[in-house]
């Protein structure tokens, strides 16, 4: 991945919904050749897919909570939790936990069924969120390039 490709993909994490053309007076390409490049990018899915921020308040989702998981049945808790809703992030950790999960729902009430629906996977340790100090922040930045040298 050279610098051109690095600058595409800074752009687009400010802002996906960038045109090609603008994206390509950002870079210094043609459209074309933008398209060609953010088409690789794809295709070799350094690029995963584009999606919405949405925020959950405005949803009347007030209740975010991350819980560690120690279970030993892994497949029936991934499972459970793929067909949960509520369900935003699950990971697979290394450690005294096997999971940590995300969950955002409306009410302290919904979090203590589904914590409840867990137990019998294994045993949970529940972190109720306050506030997200960094909520997203991109990967690779304006001040970085390859292999974590700062530009002069």
């Amino acid at each position: 991945m050279d610098e051109i490709d690095q600058s595409i993909l800074i752009e687009l994490q400010k802002n996906a919904r960038i045109s090609m053309t603008d994206l390509g007076r950002k870079i210094g390409l043609s459209t074309p050749a933008t398209n060609e490049r953010v088409k690789k990018l794809e295709d070799k899915e350094v690029i995963k897919g584009y999606r919405a921020i949405i925020d959950p308040e405005k949803l009347n989702k007030n209740v975010t909570a991350f819980i560690l998981f120690d279970t030993k049945q892994g497949k029936k808790f991934k499972d459970f939790c793929k067909e949960q809703p509520m369900v935003v992030e699950c990971h697979r950790l290394a450690g005294q936990f096997s999971y940590l999960v995300k969950v955002v729902t409306e009410s302290v009430k919904i979090l203590e069924e589904f914590i409840d629906a867990t137990l019998s996977f294994g045993e949970p340790t529940t972190l109720m969120n306050l506030s997200s100090v960094v909520d997203y922040k991109p990967f690779i930045k304006d001040d970085v390039v390859e292999e974590g040298h700062r530009k002069s």
